[in-house]
């Protein structure tokens, strides 16, 4: 979103005393471009609860994420987490908190940015390749994902039903959307294919979209 938007965003929620839940869980992985703001740096009114996790950035099984909310919500989100776990995982944040402070972290995200911007350079030129009478791609400055648009006469949904008949799993950009799109999108992961599994999925769905 831009500023403007973002900034109408935090408006309304002050207005309608409403939160805002944002989930910012791959904000590290930014290629070009300067970095976003969060909408919980500029919120002045306190009605932004910023979450994060670590699985993304380090692995899955970590299963560790954290919550920046503002002062008066803090007791009865501490209340609401007692109810659901009481068992809070200290060993896991006590070696988190050394893999931080002695510099680890900060030397694998410099290893993960270089390495997934490869898979995602990779995976534009593949599209481009293979797919490019259909596809309009521009490579993200952020994130782990790759949009793909089509024709404004082409159903994205049932294109990820035909990627799905030869093991390929992604998303319509349709299915997010509350209203009617001008165009259809499929949304790619790249973040968890290596490169050969890229140029192979990528073939696999130029077969297949011969039927779209």
């Amino acid at each position: 979103m831009s500023l403007e938007r973002r900034l109408a965003l935090l408006d309304w929620a002050r207005e309608a005393g409403a939160w805002i839940l944002e989930d910012d869980y791959d904000s590290e992985y930014r290629f070009s471009g300067r970095p976003l703001e969060a909408l919980q740096g500029l919120d002045f009114s306190r009605r932004v609860l910023y979450i994060g996790t670590f699985s993304k950035v380090l692995f899955p099984a970590l299963r560790l994420g954290y919550l920046i909310a503002p002062t008066n919500l803090v007791g009865p989100l501490l209340s609401m987490r007692r109810f659901i776990d009481v068992h809070i995982p200290m060993l896991e944040q006590m070696a988190l908190t050394d893999f931080m402070n002695e510099g680890y972290f900060a030397r694998h995200l410099r290893h993960m940015l270089h390495h997934y911007r490869q898979r995602r350079d990779l995976l534009q030129q593949e599209l481009q390749t293979h797919l490019g009478g259909l596809l309009e791609v521009h490579a993200p400055e952020a994130g782990m994902h790759l949009v793909g648009w089509l024709p404004p006469d082409k159903d994205d949904q049932r294109a990820a039903k035909l990627a799905a008949q030869v093991g390929i799993e992604i998303m319509a950009v349709s299915q997010y959307s509350l209203e009617p799109l001008s165009r259809g999108g499929l949304i790619f992961g790249y973040a968890g294919n290596d490169e050969k599994a890229i140029t192979l999925g990528v073939k696999k769905l130029a077969e297949v979209f011969k039927r779209f």
